[in-house]
């Protein structure tokens, strides 16, 4: 059996894997399509790369290992024989049927992008076979994540005073993800299962060490960030649809695994990225703490004699509308990273790249390289305090080990 750790190479823990031409296939290409699709869609369709790419991905995962199967079904459970179909009609008809169903708006693209995917399979009966299998498996994947909860409306209630999150510069008018905790996670069991720990008092010695810190280097006329860290700061402000989506496509593709197996790798990763930030956002409409650019700038507020207040204080880079604690960035890196860690190796290269003007490609030693990078980025962005991004990344850690132990597990034992 051709797992991931034999596709990527014998891990050994001192050496490095190096990063391998990126090669297409339809897991690259509807993961491609997939994060267009939730870049272009109506904000009634609240399409996100956590939520409809995972989708997309468990739907491509079940759809390729009924016809090959080496692991554990996710959720289909097929009535159609698929002996002799094909793999690729089959994930491009599950992922094509997630995603016309979840995005109405988009249906001409998805078609013109589905009919382009089918050209290119001979006609036969194995293609029309794999068409039956993946039409089935987007339905049972359609019909599994039925009022789930994600459009939800759920107004949220502004507390007041020191440590009280509260609406940053330049908006918008609401908090984004109120509605997090309601929805139905993918893997976990509730959104509640990892909550992070809680934020530091305003007193302690840790909020007064983060404070000074984000207020130094985090500020748009900070003195002391260089350019190097400035470009780090703004690298990762890229949208998370975008990113993600791109790199760990990118990443992904360059492994060298099979079809299957780079199905399996992507749902793992997307799962993880997805109830990562579930778990993230559960925690922070819990703790609804103040984001920095409200803390320094009123730091004469939070009785600590030990935070300077600076009542114009403007982060680098814009705040995100939601609650600091814990940080977004750092629950997803935390989740991508221990599936990287687990299922490709501790020392893989990994580069990144950004959309972001003035930014370059960051290549990577290892997965824990990209987790201390996000940490730094997000102070050196203005939009977060430390200890924040730090507890973000030990929840990921937590969702992405519970998603690799149950979820996608080989029929037989490894070797």
């Amino acid at each position: 059996m051709k797992t991931i750790a034999t596709a990527a190479g014998v891990l050994i823990a001192s050496l490095l894997i190096p990063f391998r031409a990126a090669h297409a296939d339809v897991i690259t290409d509807w993961n491609e399509i997939g994060a267009s699709t939730v870049v272009a869609a109506l904000p009634a369709e609240r399409g996100s790369a956590g939520l409809d790419l995972s989708l997309v991905h468990i739907a491509m995962y079940d759809a390729i290992n009924a016809i090959q199967p080496r692991y554990r079904t996710y959720i289909a459970q097929l009535s159609t024989n698929p002996a002799g179909a094909s793999a690729d009609a089959a994930a491009a008809t599950a992922a094509y049927g997630v995603l016309r169903y979840n995005f109405p708006s988009r249906a001409m693209a998805l078609d013109a992008s589905y009919a382009a995917a089918l050209a290119a399979i001979a006609n036969g009966s194995a293609k029309t076979l794999g068409v039956a299998v993946g039409t089935e498996v987007a339905q049972d994947v359609i019909n599994w994540r039925m009022n789930d909860g994600r459009y939800a409306v759920v107004p949220y209630a502004f507390g007041s005073g020191p440590g009280a999150y509260q609406l940053t510069p330049p908006g918008p008018p609401s908090p984004v993800g109120t509605q997090t905790s309601g929805i139905r996670p993918l893997a976990l069991q509730e959104f509640g299962q990892f909550r992070a720990y809680g934020p530091p008092g305003l007193r302690s010695e840790t909020y007064t060490r983060d404070y000074n810190e984000t207020r130094l280097m985090g500020a748009r006329n900070s003195t002391v960030r260089t350019a190097a860290q400035t470009e780090i700061g703004l690298f990762h402000t890229e949208s998370p649809n975008t990113f993600w989506a791109r790199n760990l496509r990118n990443f992904t593709a360059g492994l060298g695994l099979d079809l299957l197996d780079h199905a399996r790798l992507m749902a793992l990763l997307f799962v993880s990225f997805n109830d990562g930030g579930g778990v993230c956002f559960d925690s922070k409409y819990t703790y609804k703490f103040w984001r920095p650019v409200t803390a320094i700038r009123n730091g004469d507020t939070d009785g600590n004699d030990n935070t300077e207040q600076d009542g114009v204080w403007t982060p680098l880079a814009n705040t995100p509308p939601h609650p600091e604690y814990p940080a977004a960035h750092g629950c997803a890196a935390g989740a991508v990273t221990e599936i990287i860690r687990r299922e490709v190796g501790e020392k893989v290269a990994i580069t990144f790249n950004s959309t972001v003007p003035n930014t370059i490609a960051h290549v990577f030693a290892s997965p824990d390289e990209l987790v201390a990078e996000i940490i730094n980025a997000r102070i050196y962005g203005g939009m977060h305090f430390r200890n924040s991004v730090e507890h973000g990344v030990r929840l990921g850690r937590k969702v992405g080990a519970w998603v690799d132990e149950h979820y996608f597990q080989p029929l037989r034992p490894r070797e």
